[in-house]
């Protein structure tokens, strides 16, 4: 039977994600429009977003925190451009996003020394192997699989080379231990619900003594240079944008930040995220037809939560009615209000992707999962006629 309750809030899309529980357009009545992001009180505004991002994530004082163009693509395209070449590279991959910049340090970038450590969706490449007298550019947690890296361990303190993070669906929803990261990098629309089109961007003193001593051979386009004769551009480290943002993402970014710390910083935040992994790990154990697509629990995403189909009927079907299969029961869940933008990602293997994140209820989460079951029965009845 078609269940009694709907999530009180259906938005489950990977990105742009949630907004925070109790969120309306008041919120953003603060917010410095008709002025200029370089004025005194421009500069105020983004300087409280980097003091804030500080202040939740517990960044060491003496890592530098930027706003950057461009979302978190531009933020890891960034690091890439500026920082790669003056060693071999490791590029680590194991989703959509995580083999793009592989695309952009081997095809554009086109670096001598690049080796690939790769593993199919569900999986991770063997962290072992990883050579960190090389550079190391990895995702902590794949959006579109739903695999992150189980903790930081992996990583030498002692390292050579520097670790490059692209942390987008784990900056506020997972720990991060900070010295075991050189670069990290993050878009507002993730785990606080932010808007889009704006990237953070942070880098340990090592990744700046980088930036400083080697000047890489290929030209670097205005909103990618983070030096100037050779030393760091610091203003954009305490709110001087090389571009112009929008002041009013800004002001969202910092009623997100200013609600997570009024719930209790990261600890609550991460508190949050784990337990809608652990609402649907419960129901998946016993559900006939849904599994995780990370089968190993070590390293499931509790942001990006990846389901596949275990079903026989469904698993015998061709890859391509697998997809459509899909399709038709993440249209019935948008048509029911039950929950919007459930499908898996284009790339991915075809089944289903809750966003787990920070901003969503845990109630919204258990209310969600009698709706899956009853669409895949209705779509399913469909298939078997």
């Amino acid at each position: 039977m078609k269940p009694a309750r709907r999530p009180s809030n259906p938005l489950f899309s990977s990105g742009p994600c949630a907004k925070r529980p109790g969120w309306s357009l008041d919120s953003l009545d603060g917010a410095l429009l008709g002025r200029s992001h370089r004025s005194k009180p421009g500069k105020a505004k983004l300087k409280e977003v980097i003091d804030l991002t500080r202040a939740v994530l517990a960044i060491p004082g003496d890592y530098r925190i930027g706003i950057v163009p461009a979302s978190d693509t531009g933020a890891v395209e960034m690091a890439l451009w500026n920082l790669l070449g003056a060693r071999g590279v490791d590029m680590l991959a194991w989703e959509s996003f995580g083999k793009e910049w592989v695309t952009d340090v081997t095809k554009q970038l086109k670096l001598p020394d690049v080796r690939l450590l790769q593993a199919d969706y569900g999986k991770l490449p063997d962290l072992g192997q990883a050579d960190f007298g090389r550079d190391v550019v990895f995702t902590w947690n794949g959006t579109t699989s739903g695999v992150r890296v189980p903790n930081g361990d992996w990583i030498p303190d002692d390292r050579q080379g520097l670790s490059i993070c692209d942390a987008t669906s784990a900056a506020f929803a997972m720990d991060i231990p900070w010295s075991k990261i050189d670069v990290a990098t993050w878009s507002w629309q993730k785990v606080l619900g932010g808007e889009a089109a704006h990237g953070m961007l942070v880098l340990s003193p090592r990744a700046v003594e980088r930036l400083e001593s080697f000047q890489p051979d290929r030209p670097l386009p205005k909103i990618f240079r983070l030096t100037k004769g050779g030393k760091l551009i610091e203003g954009i480290f305490v709110g001087d944008t090389i571009n112009t943002p929008s002041m009013l993402c800004v002001e969202d970014a910092i009623d997100g930040l200013r609600w997570a710390l009024s719930i209790g910083g990261l600890q609550q935040l991460v508190r949050r995220s784990e337990q809608n992994l652990r609402i649907v790990a419960e129901w998946a154990e016993a559900s006939p037809w849904a599994g995780f697509l990370a089968t190993d629990p070590a390293i499931r995403s509790c942001t990006a939560i990846c389901l596949r189909f275990t079903d026989p009927d469904v698993t015998a079907l061709s890859a391509d009615a697998q997809a459509t299969f899909a399709k038709k029961l993440a249209a019935l869940l948008e048509t029911e209000e039950a929950a919007f933008d459930a499908g898996s990602y284009r790339d991915a293997p075809p089944g289903l992707r809750l966003w787990g994140g920070a901003t969503v209820e845990n109630e919204d989460m258990e209310a969600v999962l009698p709706w899956l079951d009853w669409a895949f029965a209705t779509v399913k009845a469909e298939l078997v006629k």
